[in-house]
């Protein structure tokens, strides 16, 4: 069994910095990453509000973060994270075939975009249904789309989409918009956007692929057919925590419970970034949960209290 001081789960930006952290107190440190490093982050076509660095695609940020932790020595190891086991003297996970240990945990498995579970929607996910405009996009030029949301996600990708649709239908259940006011005011200036508020999503209609979808008016009550190839999903994020579940106290809708040091209710295991209950999440809070939890992890492994 491979043996560290401190085991990541997670390489979005909480866990970089985390593992940037960690590499500078000279622990011993693996940083297990089921995707690409970056998270979220490195499939959002541009960021604007990382202090100090101005305008800058997700994944060019995402690998500076990557190389400046791989400069610190923490070890970056594909795979997805199995079950996590508690002992006397730390913790266990599992990975590719090969189980690691450890005596501190951090999570920061961030979330993953949640779905709206109307009829249609698994069955066409990956064939006209999608949950990341940067990945998708492409696929759409010259084309008409929709995207469902009103958060800053949902208009953050409608206005990405305008590269490349020749309209986007941006359909949102409320009157007024979730997100920031700079970004509803874009949306709304945008002569490629239609806006289509108190609107809901009942169905997505297709056999191989999305043919079209049907859509309510919340006031009148009335329905209409939209007639789209594809339509992006973003209403809300679900944390990645399951592997967590019995181990440490969540709230309701799975997020994990910290205190102000990253500590959870068990004894050496830390959650940083997206997982956890918080306020904001942002890449500029994830990096500050995973610069504090690493440190704790630090203070942890040196002195044993907790």
């Amino acid at each position: 069994m491979d043996r560290y001081d401190l085991i990541i789960v997670g390489a979005g930006p909480a866990g970089l910095a985390a593992g940037l952290y960690a590499g500078r107190s000279r622990l011993k440190t693996l940083v297990l990453e089921s995707m690409m490093p970056g998270g979220q982050a490195a499939v959002t076509d541009a960021l604007e509000n990382y202090p100090g660095v101005g305008l800058v695609s997700g994944p060019e940020l995402a690998e500076k973060m990557r190389e400046q932790m791989s400069e610190f020595g923490a070890e970056l190891v594909t795979g997805q994270a199995g079950a996590l086991e508690v002992s006397d003297d730390g913790f266990s996970v599992a990975s590719g075939g090969t189980q690691y240990s450890c005596t501190a945990l951090i999570a920061a498995m961030g979330t993953s975009y949640r779905r709206l579970g109307v009829p249609g929607e698994n069955e066409l996910a990956g064939r006209g249904v999608s949950y990341c405009a940067t990945c998708d996009a492409p696929f759409y030029k010259g084309q008409e789309v929709a995207v469902v949301g009103g958060g800053d996600s949902a208009l953050q990708e409608a206005l990405y989409l305008t590269r490349f649709a020749s309209k986007v239908h941006l359909i949102h259940r409320r009157d007024e918009f979730r997100a920031v006011p700079v970004l509803a005011e874009r949306v709304r200036a945008h002569e490629s956007i239609e806006c289509l508020c108190s609107h809901t999503l009942q169905s997505v209609k297709g056999e191989t692929g999305v043919d079209a979808l049907e859509l309510r008016n919340e006031k009148s009550g009335e329905t209409r057919t939209l007639e789209v190839p594809g339509v992006f999903i973003f209403v809300g994020l679900e944390p990645r925590t399951k592997l967590l579940e019995g181990l440490v106290e969540m709230d309701e809708a799975g997020f994990v419970v910290t205190d102000q040091d990253m500590k959870t209710s068990c004894r050496g295991l830390l959650a940083a970034g997206d997982c956890r209950v918080k306020s904001l999440r942002q890449v500029s809070t994830a990096v500050g949960d995973g610069a504090t939890a690493a440190f704790t992890a630090y203070k942890f492994i040196e002195d044993g209290e907790w």
